[in-house]
């Protein structure tokens, strides 16, 4: 039996539904792209079409002339710009037509202003471009001896621990392959888009980010501002997946448009510009090798990733990462090298790394339990680390082992036909698959401030972001389970960089950095209402301990005598009738970072039928149990763990950017031809916790959540291919064609 989860201190409940889920099915929830702006002008971006070379000449006189064109900005007329050197995840190197070089198919060359956007997009189409034209660097695949170490980016160090030679030297039984992860696109919901306007020096932008902060930091760079002269607003964001984490060129352009057309003006991306721009999840191409003793012990495990990278800026998928302490071996090497290509600059994009690293590695377990003639869940238990064996370091927490144990009695693993081929229903082959999941567990400084305002209720505010993640939920409900002031009562503001600052959103971070800072606030608000009470003699708490006395169920409560209560109505009067407001903070120990290493743990069952005759691969059922600390809110939380695994399927069997190999365009650049899941897709889903704090990561013990959904899984549908069929395939996404030839 699992442990049951401890729930935080405090008098508040899990709320029952999403805080901000009204405004959403009502269609009152603004986005980017919807805020009224007055006397708005329309851009659209003209882009390149050659993957290598330069522009020669633009002629815009047909476009000039169109209807409602307000202004036309080209490499040979745009305003010049303070080069700055890219910081990301705040920005990466962006198209600003500050030369004519071009880099890829799709680049950013030109921007048309219009009066609507239907005439911003017609205008466009009359520009006539001439190009030099150079050899673009395209085909990944044939040119892996091309390959170099990375130059820059955010590789993992490369490892390589204890002596090799040695290791190898031990093994009895050794598996070595290569895994290949196609190109992927982010494609949320809401397409990237911006409102940009002036007033003086003063620049306000409504943007589609993961980071309100990180775009005011780069746009202050951009146009050399001060950092308080520019503001980002984004209170809701349809998706994000890691593109919206990084400033792209658009959001520039579109400021740079206001600027000089003296007008607001807005930025909304096209689908197909989605594929370029703003970033995507390299290819890679994964050489495994692992070894094990008679016992199937691992005795050592070399990673060695290659993978595309923008000719502009090395970005790394650190999809080797997770082998460095994913299971007991001391002997591990892992490396990333690099093939330089005529692409856009790529990105984070969910679970960076470990969505890729691990399809291929737990790939790769399964294959070496079947060499060694063992469960594959057996095997992983074999291996199981209990401490980090990369960095030599004790985990805050792990409970893996419950986590498998629960997930494959749910499932009934022990049940299942080890014999590939041999489960049959009708004309369906049907097998059976499992993997790990895991993510590190993220932490970065956040602020928050907290008001108990006039008429009672309190707001709560942060600079932080809402991808649909649930972030406006777990903030009311913290300041529920800290006051016991009912979630109703509270207001949360967030998604607005004037706001405390919090940290990006991204690597799972936002909930376990942005609710300490809560927490913080609210013993604040504590303090300062105790110490106004026992300085008043009116008050029932004059001249008592500050300590003694509580914010709890709504109002002032003395901790030694329960039965002494004061209205929170009372703390309004003695302040004059005005709000009082707190600030609070919370960051991680960097003392415990160095001593500690902190991650999320999950086991992963998978159910497939395979059809004999098409191939067709139709994911049944999928079991998992996740170790991720407290899970705050089960409805969001467990809904972000499903949508991973919807991910997961999605990585395993669908998605996959085609780059023509001749120009340098993604040719399947719309949903029609870009497969994602749909319903008919995703069957029977059953998400579980361990739910036992992680006390030494954070003080709710909780560990972020965003992204571990989409890891393991792929791998656990290969294996359960593979059981289905005897075929195996490694070269991700499952296809028919591919599972037909195999």
């Amino acid at each position: 039996m699992l442990q049951q989860e401890e729930k935080p201190t405090g008098n508040g409940k899990e709320l029952p539904y999403r805080y901000d889920g009204k405004l959403k099915v009502m269609g009152k929830a603004t986005y980017a792209a919807e805020f009224p702006v007055k006397d708005v002008l329309h851009a659209w971006m003209v882009l390149s079409t050659i993957p290598s070379g330069e522009v020669v000449s633009m002629d815009t006189t047909l476009a000039d002339r169109s209807s409602g064109v307000v202004k036309i900005l080209t490499p040979f007329n745009a305003p010049k710009l303070p080069g700055i050197k890219p910081q990301p995840p705040a920005i990466r190197k962006l198209s600003l037509l500050q030369d004519r070089i071009v880099y890829y198919n799709c680049e950013p060359i030109g921007l048309v202003v219009a009066k609507s956007l239907d005439e911003a997009r017609y205008a466009a189409s009359l520009i006539k471009i001439k190009y030099n034209t150079t050899p673009g660097k395209l085909s990944f695949d044939k040119r892996l001896d091309q390959k170099r170490p990375p130059k820059q980016g955010n590789a993992p160090p490369k490892e390589d621990h204890g002596e090799e030679t040695e290791a190898w030297a031990k093994a009895t039984t050794v598996l070595e392959q290569t895994y290949t992860t196609p190109l992927h696109n982010h494609n949320p919901l809401e397409p990237h888009a911006t409102i940009a306007m002036w007033e003086g020096e003063n620049l306000t932008v409504y943007d589609a980010t993961q980071y309100v902060s990180g775009v005011r930091q780069s746009l202050a760079k951009h146009f050399a501002l001060p950092l308080d002269n520019v503001r980002c607003i984004d209170p809701y964001v349809g998706g994000g997946f890691g593109s919206k984490g990084s400033m792209w060129s658009h959001v520039v352009l579109a400021a740079m448009a206001a600027k000089v057309t003296g007008q607001p003006v807005k930025l909304v991306l096209d689908r197909t510009q989605m594929f370029g721009p703003v970033g995507g999840r390299p290819a890679t191409t994964q050489h495994i090798k692992l070894g094990t003793d008679a016992t199937g012990k691992l005795v050592a495990m070399r990673h060695n990733v290659i993978e595309p990278a923008s000719v502009m800026e090395d970005f790394i998928e650190p999809s080797a990462q997770q082998t460095s302490m994913l299971y007991e071996c001391k002997q591990i090497a892992i490396d990333t090298e690099l093939v330089d290509m005529n692409i856009g600059v790529q990105t984070f994009m969910r679970a960076p790394g470990e969505a890729t690293g691990t399809a291929a590695l737990e790939t790769a377990m399964d294959e070496l339990a079947l060499k060694l003639g063992m469960d594959p869940l057996e095997l992983r238990l074999k291996n199981y680390a209990e401490k980090d064996p990369g960095e030599q370091k004790e985990f805050t927490s792990k409970h893996l082992r419950e986590a498998y144990k629960d997930a494959a009695d749910r499932f009934e693993w022990s049940t299942r036909p080890r014999t590939p081929g041999t489960k049959t229903e009708g004309n369906k082959l049907v097998g059976y698959g499992m993997a790990t999941a895991t993510y590190p567990a993220n932490r970065s400084a956040a602020m928050a401030a907290i008001k108990l305002l006039p008429n009672g209720r309190i707001a709560i505010s942060s600079g932080t972001q809402d991808l649909g993640t649930g972030t406006y939920t777990i903030m009311a409900q913290t300041v529920e389970q800290e006051t016991g002031i009912p979630w109703q009562m509270v207001d949360v503001k967030l998604g607005d960089s004037s706001l405390p600052k919090a940290p990006v959103s991204g690597g799972s971070q936002s909930a376990a950095s942005v609710m300490p800072a809560i927490q913080d606030a609210c013993k604040q608000l504590q303090l300062k209402l105790a110490t106004l009470a026992i300085t008043d003699s009116t008050s029932p708490f004059f001249n008592a301990a500050s300590d003694d006395v509580l914010l709890s169920n709504g109002e002032l409560r003395s901790k030694s005598n329960p039965s002494k209560i004061e209205p929170l109505s009372a703390s309004i009067t003695r302040n004059k009738g005005a709000a009082i407001e707190e600030k609070g903070s919370g960051e991680p120990s960097q003392e415990a970072e160095r001593a500690l290493s902190a991650h999320s743990w999950g086991a992963i069952f998978t159910e497939v039928a395979v059809d004999k005759t098409t191939w067709m691969v139709e994911v049944r059922r999928v079991v998992a149990t996740y170790d991720i600390g407290l899970l705050l809110n089960q409805k969001t939380g467990k809904s972000q763990l499903e949508g991973g695994i919807v991910w997961g399927i999605s990585l395993a069997l669908e998605e996959d950017s085609h780059l023509d190999n001749v120009y340098g365009r993604v040719v399947n650049n719309n949903l029609g031809e870009y497969h994602v899941p749909v319903n008919a897709d995703v069957q029977s889903i059953e998400v579980n916790v361990v739910g036992i704090p992680d006390l030494k990561f954070n003080p709710q013990g909780a560990r972020g959540i965003g992204e571990i959904g989409i890891t393991g899984i792929a791998a656990a549908i290969n294996n359960a291919v593979f059981n289905a069929t005897g075929k195996r395939v490694r070269s991700f996404p499952i296809t028919p064609d591919k599972l037909q030839a195999a």
